[in-house]
C-alpha cells in the first residue's frame, strides 16, 4: 500500500472513531488545523458537580469535571485565575486559552484581542503549561506552539458554545472576576 493511502486511511479511522461518539462526546464540526505542538484530544469527562474548595485535577489544565459553584466570567486575564471556576465556565461553553506566563507580550496581546472579541472566550496565564498555549473546552483540548497560529482561533470556533457544552445556554458573564 502506498504511504498517501495508508497515512489517508489512518486519519479516518481517528476522525471515525472520534464521530463514534454519542452526546457531549460528538466529534468537532471538522477539521482542526495541525498545531505544531499537538493534535486535539477528545478526554472523557466523567464527574460534573458543584464542589466547594480546591479539587485536585488530574490534567492542568482540566478539559472537565468537578468545579467551583461559581464560574469565572469569560474575558482576558493578565494572572492565574481559580482553575474550578474556569472549568465551571468550560461547563457553560466557554473556551479557556491558557499561555505559559511567558509568552511573548505580541502573543498575549493577540490572545487578549480574541477574548475581548467575542463572548464565551476566558484567557489566562497559567503556570507549569507542557505548551506555549492550551485550548481546553469541555472534553477537548490542544497544545499549540504560538497564540498566532491559526489553531487557536479556529479551536475557538469550533468549540465556543459548541455541542459538547454540558450546560448551553448559560452565561458566562455574572459570575465573578473581572477581565481587563
Amino acid at each position: 500500500m502506498h504511504r498517501t493511502l495508508r497515512a489517508a486511511l489512518a486519519a479516518c479511522s481517528v476522525i471515525a472513531a472520534a464521530a463514534c461518539g454519542g452526546g457531549n462526546d460528538s466529534a468537532p464540526l471538522g477539521p482542526l488545523p495541525n498545531a505544531a505542538t499537538g493534535q486535539l484530544e477528545v478526554i472523557p469527562v466523567t464527574d460534573n458537580r458543584h464542589i466547594q474548595g480546591p479539587i485536585s485535577y488530574p490534567r492542568v489544565p482540566p478539559a472537565g469535571g468537578n468545579h467551583a459553584p461559581a464560574w469565572q466570567n469569560c474575558g482576558y486575564y493578565d494572572s492565574p485565575i481559580p482553575t474550578e471556576q474556569a472549568v465551571h465556565s468550560m461547563e457553560h461553553g466557554a473556551v479557556w486559552i491558557t499561555y505559559h506566563p511567558n509568552l511573548p507580550k505580541d502573543q498575549v496581546n493577540a490572545l487578549a484581542q480574541l477574548a475581548r472579541g467575542q463572548s464565551f472566550v476566558l484567557v489566562s496565564p497559567f503556570p507549569n503549561l507542557e505548551a506555549p498555549v492550551i485550548a481546553t473546552a469541555w472534553g477537548r483540548q490542544q497544545k499549540i506552539a504560538s497564540a498566532k497560529d491559526p489553531s487557536v482561533t479556529e479551536f475557538v470556533r469550533q468549540f465556543r458554545a459548541g455541542p459538547q457544552t454540558p450546560e448551553p445556554g448559560a452565561p458566562c458573564t455574572g459570575g465573578t472576576g473581572s477581565p481587563k
